[in-house]
């Protein structure tokens, strides 16, 4: 293999530009969507839980809030390890772990169990973004770095849209505890496959030359020496990320937690039905995922720059996602499926590029799953407060019409930050003053 004056493999004469990079995304992103089948089980599973183990509205709650304590204290030390072992190691390991914890699941014969197991699961699954961002920044060029961290994410979706038909029947037909161990097995297998396979572009031998010349020539130049977490913190654009991003999960992650009850009990569906009914929501996030990706991507492939090609999307997504506040006052089905498909669109819409921003801001590649893990540890603070607010709301007012409305309000919020809180999209440097003494403070 010949290499140009970079020191980058040279492609061979006449040769194509592999699309191995593809083929890494998609083993990816079948990784998240996993993740999510297996986070998503508890709050699909958990009006037949109820039956059995007796939970009242502020119980279930309190349980789909648990997953979400111990994975925002995990964030910061799970993109921290990211960074220093490498996305192979740390992602085969936290999949591993989660597998484990949601096929412990089906053994509890208590809340309190469960909400131990939950917590134990949380902290585990804490590197998985971190180290997707981190994948997606070694394999693949800044103009193809949005659809490509909108397609992992996408997969977040498509775990939690095939949780709803694939667990449903699963719980039909081996029951709810049965379910939990099937899940949690498939993790461990896939943890299995992640370790063995995955490579970095110039360790992985089905990686072209031409290849890893595209993703190399095309990657971001370093600003300077990784930056400590104290100062990355008190960078403008990092506390827009994570402000902006805890208004995405806000409305986000009412779709993983009390929408299967909501469209149960507010519409009186079956189980079939809801199985059915209560994929749209996911396929309409699906699509406004890979749309908000492309624009993103097409955007800076036109010559515009990148705080246009992310804010655009990241403000008119946040905008689309406040209708999940219409849903509130819908007087039957059809139109509460309507306005909820439109929000979960816009806010996958606005999550497309949310992933790419780490890479994009970030001082140097050693900060890069750190920088997610920070902005990710901010948006799951939505996970904490968002279904214990609902079940407390939903036991007093015996309505979701309350909470559906302040996660519209939060949308537009959303909004207002992209536009106007976060800077011009460039990567961050300190003050000469600090930046000189930044390599003695650079850890965590």
């Amino acid at each position: 293999m010949s290499l140009n004056s970079k020191g980058i493999p040279a492609p061979d004469a006449g040769g194509k530009t592999g699309k191995f990079r593809y083929v890494i995304l998609t083993v990816l992103s079948i990784g998240v969507a996993i993740n999510y089948i297996d986070r998503a089980a508890m709050s699909v599973a958990i009006p037949f839980m109820g039956k059995d183990l007796h939970f009242s509205p502020t119980d279930s709650g309190l349980l789909l809030s648990a997953f979400f304590w111990s994975y925002v204290l995990f964030q910061l030390p799970g993109g921290w390890l990211v960074d220093r072992l490498g996305p192979r190691i740390t992602f085969a390991l936290s999949s591993l772990g989660w597998g484990l914890a949601t096929a412990a699941c089906g053994l509890a014969s208590s809340v309190g169990a469960l909400v131990g197991f939950r917590f134990v699961l949380g902290a585990v699954e804490a590197p998985t973004y971190p180290a997707s961002s981190s994948t997606v920044t070694r394999w693949f060029p800044r103009q193809e770095r949005s659809f490509a961290a909108a397609t992992f994410n996408n997969g977040s979706k498509i775990g939690g849209t095939l949780a709803i038909p694939l667990i449903s029947f699963l719980i039909a037909l081996v029951g709810w505890r049965m379910t939990f161990v099937i899940s949690g097995v498939v993790a461990v297998g896939w943890a299995l496959l992640w370790y063995f396979w995955y490579r970095d572009p110039r360790q992985h031998p089905s990686a072209s030359a031409a290849e890893i010349a595209l993703i190399e020539e095309n990657q971001d130049a370093e600003t300077g020496a990784p930056m400590s977490v104290r100062q990355l913190l008190s960078q403008r654009a990092v506390q827009a990320m994570m402000v902006g991003f805890f208004c995405v999960n806000f409305v986000s992650y009412f779709f993983f937690t009390w929408f299967p009850t909501y469209m149960v009990e507010t519409f009186h569906l079956s189980l079939m039905q809801f199985g059915v009914l209560g994929m749209l929501p996911g396929i309409a996030a699906i699509i406004g995922g890979w749309c908000g990706g492309l624009l993103s991507d097409g955007l800076v492939r036109r010559g515009y720059s990148l705080s246009v090609a992310r804010k655009v999307p990241l403000a008119a997504g946040m905008i689309a996602s406040a209708t999940i506040g219409l849903a509130a006052f819908a007087p039957n089905v059809g139109l509460a499926l309507t306005a909820l498909c439109i929000a979960n669109f816009g806010a996958t819409f606005a999550a497309a590029p949310l992933w790419a921003l780490p890479s994009d801001v970030a001082p140097n590649r050693a900060n890069v799953a750190t920088i997610g893990g920070i902005q990710n540890m901010a948006a799951n603070m939505a996970g904490i407060i968002s279904p214990i607010l609902i079940g407390v709301l939903m036991q007093y007012t015996h309505s979701f019409a309350v909470p559906l409305e302040i996660a519209g309000v939060v949308g537009i919020l959303g909004a207002l930050v992209y536009a106007f809180w976060l800077p011009r999209v460039q990567r961050m440097s300190l003050p000469q003053s600090q930046s000189d003494t930044s390599h003695v403070r650079s850890g965590v």
